[in-house]
Order: structure tokens, then C-alpha cells, then sequence
């Protein structure tokens, strides 16, 4: 007994089958670790203003919205139906990672951390964030190219080509 939904060829799936579907699962897990990684190290300078009653900088609250964002876009985006459609969200996370990138890779990259460890912490996130950058911009453009190469077929039946 065959099981159809997953013997399917990759023509008459739009998002290429089962087996295509497993290197963007693991994308997307890694997408999740990542970003929970990222609200780790940015919230830890935000829970400390807080305790301390002291001004929480924004950049730090965009660096956990962000992270937030990611986390929860890898989860939904896990859903085969919106492999192939969400590679514009997939653009808009990369293009929010890359600006946290550039922030915070701007204030950190050159700096010289002489033993702090809150700044050695904070080199070490700025490349967390561009390994984000960079599994995102992968997943948007496997999305992209889904996009475009998937079989269009006729909306009411599906069964002729368009």
C-alpha cells in the first residue's frame, strides 16, 4: 500500500515532494535555533536595564523583536503549503536581519573586548546575526525559485496545465 501524498513525483508537487521538502526543514530549525539564540543575547542587556531601572536602548529591544520575528516565521513556515509562497516574508526577515547586522556588526566588529565579557558576548552575537542573514536570504531564494519554476495549473480542477 502506497501512500500518495508522499510518493508524489516532484512535478505534481509544487514544493518538489517529501525529499525536497527535508533540506528546508532542517533550514528551518536551524532558522529557529538561531533566532532563539539571538533573543538570548540581546535580552540579557535588557533585562539588566530593567533591573537596574535604567534606560533599555532601542537597538537592543529591535534585536529582540527581531529574533522574536524569526522564531516564530521559521515555525509557521515549516507548513508545506507556504513553502513555496513565503519567500516574500523569507525577504523581509533577511532584510531585518541585515539591518541588525549592520547595527550592531558596526559597533562591535572592530572593537577590542580587553576582557570584557559583555563585549566578547556581543562580537560573538553579531556573527549569530549574519549566520541568520545568511540562512534566510538561502530559504528565500529556494522559495523564489519554487515561485517561478512550479507548475501552474488551472485553479478550479488542477489538472490542466496554464
Amino acid at each position: 500500500m502506497a501512500f500518495p501524498k508522499f510518493s508524489r513525483s516532484s512535478s505534481s508537487s509544487p514544493s518538489g515532494g517529501l525529499l525536497s521538502r527535508i533540506p528546508l526543514w532542517v533550514l528551518r530549525f536551524l532558522q529557529f535555533v538561531f533566532a532563539i539564540t539571538v533573543i538570548g543575547l540581546y535580552a540579557q542587556d535588557l533585562r539588566k536595564a530593567s533591573e537596574q531601572r535604567k534606560y533599555s536602548d532601542s537597538k537592543w529591544g529591535y534585536a529582540t523583536a527581531v529574533g522574536t520575528i524569526g522564531a516564530v516565521s521559521s515555525l509557521v513556515l515549516l507548513w508545506p503549503a507556504l513553502s513555496m509562497w513565503g519567500w516574500g516574508w523569507d525577504l523581509i526577515v533577511f532584510i531585518l536581519f541585515i539591518a541588525l547586522f549592520g547595527l550592531f556588526g558596526k559597533m562591535y566588529i572592530h572593537e577590542n573586548p580587553e576582557g570584557n565579557g559583555g563585549i566578547k558576548r556581543m562580537k560573538n552575537a553579531v556573527w549569530i546575526d549574519l549566520i541568520n542573514v545568511l540562512l534566510w536570504l538561502i530559504t528565500a531564494c529556494y522559495g523564489g525559485i519554487l515561485y517561478v519554476t512550479r507548475a501552474r495549473r488551472s485553479t478550479f480542477t488542477g489538472r490542466a496545465n496554464v
